[in-house]
């Protein structure tokens, strides 16, 4: 079986809870990230799975790994920052189920990554038993300019040695300094991608596409040797792009829709599960939704694990 490593940064997560009688609001506390909350997913699914980030010397950063080892995932390339914490973000979810983020993040030791060459060494080592290497935009908008070209190269090498790299640009504005800086650095990361896993409306905000977006984007990637593209299209068809194929996945309707948060990283997560264990890009697909399905059903981007797979047979046809 295929083992998948994700990089990307892990942060405290409030998100609602439940109104008090007097109307405060009570928020959980959790922990989440686009990446994270993929590599959980992997897990649950029986993907072998490893995480990468930098985590401090705290309570939340041990809590942090205790909930990673009890997925199963392993650990071994997380490095621990003295006198630092994790980030935090807040989630305010509107009635429709759609959600807006507050971020505290500015010191977090996740942007540190890939900044040291001993620790780039340190992962040349412990990720050489992994066959994929997943990351997101959110990734690389959090580390330094010359952080993301260390990292570039380090793909690179990964892919020499047979390895594949998964890639969701997932684009946030606010993390970067202009449009202009994200177009080079998804560019980038995009000419070392074999699957990417995109959003055709962050391809649209970030590109300022007109007309047919599907076609901007197969001309935009066309030079570029990605294998397989996946456009994630929210509650429209999913379309698979291979070469000149192109293939529709009807995307099941949900009635119940609590918070959107973490839809895209699960269907990353069922996608690329289904796809490291040699199951078709329709196939992936179909998995991918019933894993998007159960989390947009529950509050926060990770919930307990007995009930995410109990809802996911449930969601299986």
């Amino acid at each position: 079986m295929a083992k998948i490593a994700c990089i990307g940064e892990v942060m405290i997560e409030l998100a609602a809870s439940e109104s008090t009688a007097n109307g405060r609001e009570v928020k959980a506390l959790s922990y989440a990230g686009d990446t994270y909350n993929t590599v959980v997913t992997l897990a649950r699914l029986g993907t072998d799975t490893a995480y990468v980030t930098r985590l401090g010397d705290d309570h939340y950063s041990d809590a942090i790994i205790a909930r990673l080892q009890a997925e199963q995932i392993d650990t071994k390339s997380i490095v621990h920052q003295a006198g630092t914490v994790p980030g935090l973000y807040m989630i305010h979810n509107s009635p429709d189920g759609e959600r807006e983020f507050f971020y505290w993040r500015s010191q977090a030791p996740a942007r540190q990554l890939f900044s040291q060459q001993q620790e780039i060494a340190m992962l040349e080592e412990t990720l050489s038993d992994c066959d994929m290497i997943y990351l997101s935009g959110i990734t690389l908008a959090v580390i330094s300019t010359q952080a993301r070209q260390q990292l570039l190269a380090f793909l690179r090498r990964f892919k020499e040695r047979g390895g594949q790299v998964a890639f969701d640009s997932n684009y946030r504005p606010r993390l970067w300094q202009t449009p202009e800086q994200a177009q080079q650095a998804m560019s980038e990361l995009l000419s070392v991608t074999d699957l990417a896993l995109l959003t055709l409306d962050d391809e649209e905000l970030l590109w300022g596409d007109e007309g047919d977006a599907i076609e901007a984007v197969k001309q935009r990637y066309a030079d570029d040797g990605i294998a397989e593209i996946v456009l994630k299209r929210g509650a429209e068809d999913v379309i698979i792009l291979n070469g000149d194929q192109q293939t529709r996945v009807v995307v099941p309707k949900v009635a119940n829709i609590v918070d959107t948060t973490a839809a895209g990283d699960t269907f990353n997560a069922g996608y690329l599960a289904a796809r490291s264990a040699g199951e078709s890009a329709e196939a992936a697909a179909a998995q991918a939704c019933r894993c998007a399905r159960v989390i947009i059903q529950h509050r926060g981007g990770v919930i307990d694990r007995e009930l995410y797979l109990s809802e996911l047979e449930k969601a299986k046809p």
